[in-house]
């Protein structure tokens, strides 16, 4: 089975759609449509009131309109708005000042919101829903004023009008959205997830899949991956050459991961501390099979979470147990600003849980709608034109079909997500009970790697480097070039790629960064000979996967991971 990826070149700017779909916390709660109503109500109404600024603006924006039509303006796309990568925009005088008007009625109306005099909440909002409904008014959206869905139509004839028709029908059949990914050349298991290993442990909640060892020797002790419970676990074992997996085993490393079960609302009831013992049990197979007194543990976003709940519970239960931590792309204290946050209203959370909890679970295409309404250029219309206006098949990238092969999250689940968002409970010892165990993140003595990506716009980096206050251990901070998945995806090869490291722990953010060096190449290289460091003495590696307690059940990626 072909996988029909991109070189990476290519690739960069389906990385960047598929980093813009990655679930998030934002979809936990989704956005209030009446609270957006109502900022765009207030903000008419203060524009109203404030008749100087109104005039003003209109009269900067009928001059600026006015070298349009002259062809004298040089108002221009942002750079990386791909709408506009047709060179009909630039070279056709129709097609030119149709673009320049468009963008200029849409800057006048983001300058209308500053001068409203709204508080900065609303002022947030009220620039989301400009954006919603300039996205949604773009003239690339429409086949009339889309020259390169012109030019398609007429090159084939038609032909392109009618597979977008037929992609439309397709479509509006089964999500009622335009499909991100082509879906057909991937299958876990088949040309994804193809990693040799074995299932050795399995409960109601999580599979253990162990890994086949392919150096002579390995470390001693084990890494165990806890994936987010918003994704399958194959993020991190993708198309062979882009295998964290591949390569982390490759390292010599003894390596374990999670594969959630995808809940229903039977499981309705099954909440952090669910999932945190499920991780304990996970840690406890992995030392049994390796024979090692502790192991290595890696949490990736919601999974992070999930890992230092672990960590916190460990640290009083058993310190020894874990011989260090990876946290990657993770927010733990959750003060710092996002797009939740600009919604986040006690009604719109309330809603949330009532609809989680009526139906038992939060269902990933629904996180997945919401997502999607928030980054509507990238994750809508983008796919609208391609789809719909241009007749083409959505792109076939290995990582925009892992995002779509969603889960859910069980309702309790869902509330204790929210809770952590809500209270920020993590940065305060004691406001947090996991597994009857008091949460003190300064208990958490473990060496702790913590990455996270210049350009993430789901954890911003910042936010991430807070977790390095947090913890009693020392901790290691590595600020990856790229963004949310390309810094997880970040396989060791590509010439642009580069990090951060070495800068001080001892102020903010910012003073780490001022303080950094620039490294080329990817953090996983540098993460594996720190994680080596922490794996104990190398053996032989093992003949066999499991153990006598832990008999493999089958191989790898397991069961889970096809569940629907």
């Amino acid at each position: 089975m072909s996988s029909r990826l991109p070189d990476a070149e290519a690739a960069e700017p389906l990385a960047d759609q598929a980093s813009a779909a990655i679930l998030g916390a934002n979809p936990f709660v989704g956005f209030d449509r009446t609270r957006l109503v109502a900022d765009a109500v207030e903000w008419m109404g203060r524009v109203a009131l404030r008749p100087p600024a109104l005039v003003g603006e209109a009269a900067r924006t009928a001059a600026e309109l006015g070298r349009v039509v002259a062809g004298r303006s040089d108002v221009h796309p942002a750079d990386g708005d791909r709408r506009f990568a047709d060179p009909a925009w630039t070279r056709n005088p129709f097609y030119r000042r149709l673009l320049q008007g468009y963008l200029a009625l849409t800057a006048a109306a983001h300058r209308l919101v500053d001068q409203a005099g709204l508080d900065e909440p609303a002022r947030q909002r009220a620039h989301f829903g400009v954006t919603l409904l300039a996205d949604a008014l773009a003239p690339t959206n429409a086949l009339t004023s889309n020259p390169a869905a012109l030019k398609q139509a007429f090159d084939t004839a038609g032909l392109s009008l009618l597979r977008g028709a037929r992609n439309l029908t397709r479509d509006l059949g089964t999500t009622g959205m335009p499909a991100t990914v082509d879906t057909r050349p991937f299958e876990a298991g088949g040309n994804l997830a193809v990693s040799p290993g074995a299932v050795v442990y399995r409960d109601e909640v999580c599979e253990l899949i162990q890994y086949l060892p392919s150096t002579e020797t390995v470390h001693a002790r084990p890494l165990v991956v806890i994936p987010p419970q918003i994704n399958k676990f194959y993020v991190l074992d993708l198309a062979p050459g882009r295998s964290f997996t591949e390569f982390a085993v490759a390292g010599g490393i003894p390596y374990f991961a999670i594969s959630w079960r995808n809940p229903t609302a039977a499981q309705r009831e099954w909440g952090l501390d669910t999932y945190v013992e499920a991780c304990v049990k996970a840690v406890d197979a992995a030392c049994q099979i390796t024979g090692a007194d502790a192991a290595n543990v890696m949490g990736l976003c919601a999974g992070g979470v999930t890992m230092t709940l672990l960590l916190a519970y460990l640290a009083e239960v058993a310190p020894a147990r874990i011989a260090s931590a990876t946290l990657a792309v993770a927010m733990l204290d959750m003060r710092s600003p996002s797009m939740m946050s600009m919604f986040a209203s006690d009604a719109v959370i309330a809603a949330a849980l009532r609809r989680s909890r009526r139906k038992g679970v939060l269902d990933g295409a629904e996180m997945a709608r919401v997502f999607a309404w928030m980054r509507p250029n990238d994750l809508v219309w983008n796919y609208w034109v391609n789809n719909y206006l241009l007749g083409n098949d959505p792109p076939a990238f290995d990582i925009l079909y892992w995002n779509a092969d969603t889960t859910r999250l069980p309702a309790e689940l869902h509330e204790g997500f929210l809770d952590l968002y809500v209270r920020n409970p993590l940065p305060e010892a004691g406001e947090l009970s996991i597994l009857g165990s008091d949460v003190d993140l300064r208990q958490v003595k473990a060496p702790v790697y913590v990455v996270a990506g210049v350009t993430d716009h789901i954890v911003p980096w910042q936010a991430a480097y807070e977790a390095t206050r947090l913890f009693g251990g020392p901790c290691e901070f590595v600020l990856s070039s790229s963004g949310h998945i390309q810094s997880i995806v970040n396989p060791p090869g590509n010439p642009k790629a580069s990090y951060f490291i070495g800068g001080p722990l001892h102020g903010d953010a910012e003073h780490w960064r001022r303080g950094a060096q620039k490294a080329a190449g990817s953090w996983w290289e540098h993460w594996l000979g720190w994680v080596q460091g922490r794996s104990g003495e190398r053996r032989p590696a093992p003949r066999r996967l499991g153990s006598r307690r832990f008999r493999p059940l089958e191989p790898a990626p397991g069961t889970y991971v096809h569940q629907r």
